[in-house]
């Protein structure tokens, strides 16, 4: 049975979880707070998408998961994304870490890859810096839900000119429905670090039966001249709404890459957005969405300009089929005194049924004239021009459709950056795309 939204958030009762895990004050009391909140203020308000109608209660209760001996008990579905001979791997199941482990070279370096629950109680002063520093709990019923109940979660810091190599991998899955499944990651990338991160969130289909809530908040914070390179899959049943808020905080001449695979079969509230505070920051976002049935998704991909000769760019590709619908927004912001600033941004949805349904939203609010931005919006089905060429060489038309989708999808496909993980995305659109 789900639990209610008004019981396990609570100020009493999540002080009370909190406590019994050993948690230290300041988290203890942040996470009451965050409950208090959580009573009085509304869910977010995204363009045309009443979220307020999907199922939002089903939250679960905090369950303790079994600790993984080795790579080899954890489930098929997870060990089919492990990268073949990686050392850096954190895995998650429900409501905590199951399996973590990381290369002594890095650990050697000062790097830190574990679990947030664990970081808030070993690296206490590190983590109470950054924690809800670029996402306020108070912003909205979202950000105080996660505030007073995340659990599990994954922690980075990487130290000043530090280059971590291979990427940190993290699998978050979830096979409980009745189970509270809301990680909070926080990544710091130091001055000058450099660091590539990518997690794959999934739900077990023999599982996934009853209704639950994916809650969701990440932060990254770049220091002046840090590279971050983010890379998310999500693929969660159709009994879920994925609710995941990203942002990051990019210091001067500090870069980050976004490349977000939103590939659920269940209602999606995907925000990810970028605060360029430093001079000559910069931003690459990706994001690719694919929709069946009667499932709907709202991605927002931000780009908030403070910083002198500060760049971003946002590319965003949907693609529905069935009765599915897509509301993007792509929204960049340029404050006064960010000269030399740009802007870029392109939405594009294709529609593959006269009753699916795409809506490509770019939006720029310029407060500065010495700047340059621009942004291209279509929303459309598969051009039968180039069917009817691809034809003429002698491919089938279902080859030919099934061509120009994958080529509409391939700028983000290409970028994950761990082959086995590119790997499950190609099978999740093809699963998706072709049934």
């Amino acid at each position: 049975m789900s639990t209610q939204l008004t019981t396990p958030t609570d100020r009493q009762s999540a002080e009370a979880l909190a406590r019994s895990k050993g948690e230290p004050d300041w988290l203890v009391a942040q996470r009451g707070e965050a409950a208090e909140l959580a009573g009085t203020i509304g869910w977010p308000k995204p363009e045309k998408v009443r979220i307020e109608r999907w199922n939002l209660t089903a939250v679960g209760r905090y369950e303790k998961p079994a600790a993984a001996g080795a790579v080899s008990e954890l489930p098929a579905i997870v060990r089919e994304l492990v990268s073949e001979g990686t050392e850096n791997l954190l895995v998650q199941r429900n409501s905590g870490a199951v399996w973590k482990q990381v290369a002594g070279e890095l650990s050697g370096k000062g790097v830190i890859f574990t679990d947030l629950e664990t970081a808030c109680r070993e690296h206490g002063d590190l983590v109470q810096q950054y924690l809800f520093k670029a996402v306020s709990k108070d912003e909205d019923k979202l950000t105080a839900l996660n505030a007073a109940i995340w659990n599990g979660g994954v922690f980075v810091y990487v130290p000043k000119n530090v280059e971590v190599e291979l990427p940190l991998q993290a699998i978050l899955y979830n096979d409980d429905q009745e189970s509270t499944f809301a990680p909070h990651i926080l990544i710091v990338a130091d001055n000058h670090s450099r660091v590539t991160y990518v997690d794959c969130v999934i739900t077990d289909p023999a599982a996934a039966a009853s209704p639950f809530v994916h809650p969701s908040i990440v932060e990254v914070f770049v220091k002046p001249g840090a590279h971050v390179r983010f890379g998310s899959i999500h693929s969660m049943g159709e009994t879920g709404v994925d609710m995941t808020i990203r942002r990051a905080v990019i210091e001067n001449d500090g870069r980050i890459e976004w490349i977000i695979g939103d590939l659920n079969d269940g209602n999606t509230l995907s925000e990810t957005k970028s605060v360029l505070k430093g001079q000559g920051s910069t931003s690459d976002a990706k994001v690719i969405s694919v929709g069946k049935n009667a499932q709907q998704n709202s991605l927002t991909t931000q780009a908030v300009h403070f910083g002198k000769s500060s760049d971003s760019n946002m590319v965003t590709r949907a693609v529905m089929k069935d009765s599915a619908s897509a509301i993007i927004n792509g929204i960049t912001k340029i404050e006064h005194g960010a000269t030399k600033a740009n802007g870029v941004q392109t939405e594009k949805v294709l529609m593959l049924s006269p009753k699916a349904r795409g809506d490509a939203n770019p939006i720029l609010l310029i407060d500065e004239d010495d700047v340059t931005a621009g942004h291209a919006a279509s929303v459309g089905q598969v051009n039968p021009e180039q069917v009817y060429y691809l034809m003429s060489r002698g491919i089938s038309k279902q080859d030919a459709e099934r061509l120009i989708i994958y080529g509409f999808l391939a700028p983000v496909v290409s970028e994950i950056p761990i082959e086995s993980v590119r790997g499950q995305l190609q099978r999740l659109l093809e699963r998706k795309l072709e049934g």
